[in-house]
């Protein structure tokens, strides 16, 4: 590991910390986060080559309060801020653990009244210390674009007058599930990028893992924190193999699973079956379940689909998830048949977010094929692929089309 990347590494760990000090002291959300973001630029710049300091979140809490000083002299609210600064606890920065600041923020960031792409960006700032420019470049969108929808959302914030506190057990229950799905949704676009010419975003997916972990060390009896971390980890752990040496998409069943990380599967079937013994199950722990299935298969022909039919079956009944029905779909056709797949698809397309979906097309495409129903199959490749924005993903569903149009060249 570079010097530079183990600072990167650090300074992402500091950041909620520092942040979380910075409100505590200060009690404004939106500058804090901006005078702490300037700290971590400051120290990324300095650091490599003056040395990392002997209190490292020390000299960014006094970098990030000289910042907050300078806004409360040219404010209009200087009074009031300073007010707010004076009654605070002059607590020492080296003294915050940023143990419980950081769970406040995993809540704050993921207000109800934020959109999930706004709660998604402002945890990346606050929790991940992520750049808008890299946040931006991560979600493919200009540096503007996410400029103006980390301010939204730190205003609603703001003018949410929530208090920098621990939350209560009714702001526990009512946020948990959307902290655990922003963390959730951020994995996804690292695992498989949504759109531009790369399949995945290794360093999104390796921040979700990060942020997973540090959820689980601050909920370790959750079942959602556990299971979460669980099914990231299962599901990570297939990346090596999920792309060929250019760069093109494996599917599943081809790859070759020698080359999944066993260390993190090993470390996933463990927390998996602690979330399982955990109540109540909730839907992270039964996906980690499945994921677990996949990964303790030798080969693809050995995976236990009548047991991941059960599990996404229990999956559909408490989510109602049209993603969820989608995969049990696949896995009936796998016990079932395919033509007990493609009723289920016809439901699924008949309406619904998924009517359009190119997830939909690209199962049916398989089912089909399977069926021997080439034409029919090469039409529905043909569909995904013009659905997709991921090249990766639109180039591996257009080879299919033309491997059934030209089956001497698949």
């Amino acid at each position: 590991m570079s010097e530079q990347t183990g600072i990167e590494g650090l300074l992402r760990g500091l950041a909620p910390q520092a942040l979380g000090a910075v409100v505590r002291r200060y009690g404004h959300f939106a500058d804090a986060e901006d005078a702490v973001q300037e700290a971590l630029v400051a120290a990324a710049a300095t650091w490599p080559t003056d040395g990392v300091p002997d209190s490292p979140l020390g000299w960014l809490v006094r970098v990030a309060s000289r910042r907050m000083a300078d806004l409360a002299r040219s404010s209009q609210s200087r009074r009031r801020r300073e007010e707010l600064a004076a009654s605070s606890s002059p607590e020492p920065p080296d003294a915050a653990t940023g143990r419980d600041d950081t769970l406040v923020l995993f809540f704050m960031c993921c207000h109800p009244a934020l959109p999930p792409a706004s709660a998604v960006a402002l945890t990346l700032r606050a929790l991940g210390g992520l750049t808008t420019r890299e946040i931006a470049a991560a979600f493919l969108v200009p540096e503007a674009t996410m400029a103006q929808r980390i301010t939204r959302a730190k205003r609603t914030v703001a003018e949410s007058g929530e208090r920098f506190a621990p939350p209560s057990e009714e702001v526990h229950a009512e946020r948990l599930a959307l902290v655990l799905r922003v963390v959730y949704l951020v994995f996804n676009e690292g695992y498989a990028s949504s759109g531009g010419p790369d399949l995945d975003r290794t360093d999104l997916a390796s921040e979700a893992i990060r942020l997973g972990r540090l959820l689980h060390e601050l909920l370790p009896d959750e079942s959602g924190a556990t299971g979460l971390l669980a099914l990231m980890l299962l599901t990570e752990a297939r990346r090596p193999a999920r792309a060929a040496p250019d760069g093109s998409l494996v599917p599943l069943a081809d790859q070759d699973r020698s080359r999944w990380d066993r260390a993190l599967i090993t470390e996933g079937i463990s927390l998996a079956a602690a979330a399982l013994q955990r109540e109540p199950v909730g839907e992270y722990a039964l996906q980690a379940a499945i994921a677990a299935l996949h990964d303790t298969a030798p080969r693809d022909e050995d995976t236990d689909w009548e047991r991941i039919l059960s599990l996404y079956s229990l999956l559909e009944r408490m989510t109602d998830s049209p993603v969820v029905r989608l995969n049990r779909a696949v896995a009936v056709a796998m016990v079932e048949g395919a033509d007990a797949g493609l009723a289920l698809l016809d439901e699924l397309s008949a309406s619904g977010p998924l009517a359009r979906s190119h997830r939909v097309h690209a199962v049916r495409a398989h089912l089909l094929e399977r069926k021997r129903d080439v034409e029919g199959a090469r039409g529905e490749y043909v569909a995904a692929a013009d659905g997709t924005d991921n090249l990766r993903e639109r180039d591996y569903l257009t080879q299919r089309a033309a491997a059934l149009a030209h089956p001497e060249s698949g």
